[in-house]
């Protein structure tokens, strides 16, 4: 036989050589819940070893993301009231906008991505403003504007709008430009399907909806075509970054995405994908660590620049430990 594969993978020395998809820390983002309050750490029954930190504790965990080698973390907020507006998400004093101070000041080597949207922040638990029953985009947009605008005073490195309302990218673009934030980024959650991955998280942030669904602003998981094309307005509103969400059920969304647009692509592995494997391997029914590195290994495959994970850590030291890489 002239041409044999199997040469190539004799030895895992050989095997590292030829890899065709390598992993860096680098490329990571740890999701971080803040929430009111002083001295606490609690654990968050749906996702075992995540929790839910107040400002004064946080510094323990952004301590362990950099022993492990990840450079960014995403801040989600959990604020001690809500109202039918969010109006606590754009607050000068808000639990996202002092956690950012505290953060920007004691741990200044990290990167620190916030989640702009006001599900955790309005009291029926939808990404906007009602009209009725119904979310009002141009009114949302407006709204998560000005939260943009007042993450970036407070120090935000890069923001990530994750309402899925038309239009918001270009608000977005447009209003920090004009507040002289001209060089902070946007990550765009550009296909960001209704699915129901996003269970613990909303356990997690408190943020279930209090009627309905997300169904008329959130994607439909039937559909590829349209998120290339979510994915195509968000770029011509300014998107620095694209993102899909879930990650490994969407896979095929990404490739897609990746081959059409060249841009650096984000996927977000949830809360749901997370505490799938937590529970698995409790029961002892997979190998946690290389399932862990499996998964990790199989999003950058299909595309992924950037990985958002609750397995941060864990993947930047299985790196550090050769086990993926």
């Amino acid at each position: 036989m002239l041409y044999r594969p199997r040469r190539l993978r004799n030895g895992e020395t050989l095997r590292s050589m030829v890899r065709e998809t390598r992993i860096s820390a680098d490329s990571l983002i740890y999701p971080m819940f803040v929430i009111e309050g002083d001295n606490i750490k609690e654990e968050i029954e749906t996702m075992p070893g995540q929790y839910r930190y107040s400002i004064d504790r946080m510094g323990e965990c952004l301590e362990e993301v950099i022993d492990a080698g990840v450079k960014s973390v995403m801040l989600f907020g959990i604020p001690a009231h809500k109202d039918e507006i969010g109006s606590g998400a754009w607050d000068s004093d808000g639990i996202i906008q002092r956690a950012l101070r505290y953060a920007k000041t004691k741990y200044p080597e990290l990167y620190y991505i916030t989640d702009v949207c006001l599900c955790e922040y309005t009291s029926h638990g939808h990404c906007g403003a009602l009209c009725g029953d119904y979310v009002d985009n141009d009114k949302t947009v407006e709204l998560i504007a000005k939260t943009a605008v007042s993450h970036a005073k407070a120090g935000a490195d890069m923001v990530a709008p994750s309402d899925m309302m038309d239009g918001r990218v270009g608000a977005i673009r447009e209003a920090l430009d004009e507040n002289g934030f001209v060089n902070t980024p946007i990550m765009a959650y550009s296909a960001k399907y209704a699915s129901a991955f996003y269970g613990p998280f909303r356990d997690a942030a408190g943020s279930a909806p209090a009627f309905g669904d997300r169904k008329s602003y959130q994607m439909d998981f039937h559909n590829i075509n349209e998120a290339v094309a979510e994915a195509g307005l968000d770029i011509a509103e300014g998107a620095d970054i694209i993102m899909v969400k879930p990650g490994m059920a969407y896979l095929d969304v990404l490739y897609k995405i990746k081959e059409k647009f060249q841009m650096p692509t984000a996927l977000y592995s949830v809360s749901g994908e997370y505490a799938m494997i937590k529970a698995a391997a409790k029961l002892g029914y997979i190998d946690e660590e290389k399932m862990i590195c499996e998964t990790a290994v199989c999003m950058y495959r299909a595309g992924a620049d950037i990985l958002i994970t609750y397995f941060a850590k864990e993947i930047a030291q299985y790196i550090q430990k050769g086990l993926i890489g």
